[in-house]
């Protein structure tokens, strides 16, 4: 039943790969333009670091960059601009270490000739392993059982940028004689019944459970016999939270918390230990780098708004405990005589100034005194207000359990979503928050930070 079909996941490992060959092969090529060095393995084998510290580098920039984020990697005016700039970033390494790196030629147009080869490869290898994933044959069968709400949302999913590893054969429907026009999706290829059989002839090799009721005992049994024959089975929230990086929270019932680690990492000790060790290792290094700034900053915010300098709201942190959070005056003194509201994108109550430092996230700083308090981490769900959580928790399924770990100063909502300006948008980014709590890991915590640092130093702030 099956070619050779690829996840998300494993393309992202594929192009990573390829990626990481073209980089290496154009180094090697790259040092052949100076004499002493001639195109052999034996490189390789002499100067390992000359290779190895760069694939790190390129890692490091091309994941933050999103440059295997499937929308990025099969849109060719999304790719070619963040492959160009993690190769700037990679070479600019090479030239800043020579240490640890090839040492500098004299001639410095060596380096031009160098830095136009190993663009000419990881361009050349990017083009032509998106023309290999895109064809058919690489991208696994799908087939949804169910033609709701669930099986909808899905298919908003499979048709947008963030799908190339899904090829979409159809929906069954639960009614025997199923209906083409039913939920407005498209093919509806035959009913739950059939499942087996459709399954067989379409060389299905990945079903998606969508159903809106439980399946009757005949349907387990072909999905069983199917499981048995290669065919991979996965919820539909689970494919989507695949897909998107988030959980679909107003589409999953209260089951979905059986899919929460019982054992969360953060619950071991170590890991513990790790996270505070890396907060307070980040928020030494940061004031270190922000107290500097402080006095001009301040004098800045005076100037062009006379009032305080600091701007302090409560919050809801880990376990519901209230805390104070500190951070730089970005909005007018008065801003919230009439109580508490949400900051809009072209707010009138923001600065000038306050629009810099929002832009730039330096209004987020002082939060690193919170970290150092222990009411925060570096990395974790943004904090929301009292009066805020209080209203959400109400509206929104499963909002409290982003109190399950720290607030962050950074975090996975932030840099995917961005800020939320209204009860819709916290929704979204609940379920941003919700994938980070279930995925965390070391890694996560660092991809975030390195993608909220590349924000800030281009301006894509609030």
């Amino acid at each position: 039943m099956r070619s050779i079909r690829f996840s998300s996941g494993e393309k992202k490992l594929f192009l990573c790969l390829i990626d990481l060959f073209a980089l290496n092969l154009g180094l090697m090529v790259g040092l052949t333009l100076r004499p002493e060095y001639s195109f052999s393995v034996d490189i390789f084998k002499e100067y390992p670091l000359w290779f190895i510290l760069p694939s790190l580098v390129w890692l490091l920039s091309s994941w933050a960059l999103d440059l295997y984020e499937e929308e990025v990697s099969f849109s060719f005016s999304h790719w070619v601009k963040r492959l160009f700039f993690s190769s700037v970033f990679t070479f600019s390494f090479i030239l800043f270490i020579p240490y640890l790196t090839p040492p500098l030629p004299q001639r410095r147009h060596f380096l031009y000739g160098a830095f136009g080869i190993l663009l000419l490869f990881v361009f050349g290898g990017r083009i032509l392993s998106g023309v290999l994933l895109r064809h058919p044959s690489f991208s696994r069968r799908l087939l949804v059982l169910g033609t709701g709400k669930k099986a909808e949302a899905l298919s908003r999913v499979l048709k947008g940028p963030s799908n190339s590893s899904y090829q979409l054969i159809g929906y069954l429907s639960e009614t025997e004689v199923p209906k083409p026009q039913e939920g407005g999706l498209s093919p509806v290829v035959g009913s739950f019944k059939e499942l087996k059989e459709i399954a067989l002839k379409e060389s299905i090799d990945t079903i998606v459970l969508a159903p809106e009721r439980r399946v009757e005992g005949e349907i387990i049994q072909d999905l069983q016999d199917l499981l048995e024959l290669g065919v991979r089975i996965v919820p539909m929230s689970l494919l989507f939270e695949e897909i998107t990086g988030r959980i679909p929270v107003e589409l999953i019932g209260e089951t979905w918390l059986m899919s929460l680690p019982l054992d969360h990492p953060l619950n071991r000790p170590l890991n513990r230990a790790i996270k505070r060790c890396f907060d307070l290792i980040f928020a030494s290094i940061g004031l270190t780098l922000f107290l500097p700034l402080l006095p001009f900053l301040a004098l800045l915010i005076y100037l062009d708004h006379p009032g305080p300098i600091f701007y302090t709201q409560l919050r809801i942190g880990k376990n519901g405990k209230v805390f104070k959070l500190y951070k730089l005056r970005s909005m007018i003194p008065e801003a919230e005589k009439e109580g508490p509201k949400w900051a809009q994108k072209s707010d009138p109550r923001i600065t000038r100034i306050g629009r810099f430092l929002r832009k730039t996230h330096l209004d987020e700083f002082p939060q690193l005194f919170n970290i150092i308090k222990g009411d925060m981490s570096v990395v974790g769900p943004r904090p929301e207000r009292p009066e805020f959580v209080e209203e959400l928790s109400k509206e929104i399924p499963f909002f409290r359990l982003r109190h399950m770990v720290k607030p962050g100063m950074a975090g996975w909502a932030l840099v995917k979503y961005g800020y939320a300006a209204s009860k819709e948008d916290t929704l979204f980014k609940l379920q941003y928050d919700l994938y980070y709590i279930k995925n965390w890991s070391l890694w996560l915590d660092i991809l975030i930070l390195l993608k909220t640092v590349l924000d800030a130093v281009s301006f894509r702030g609030r």
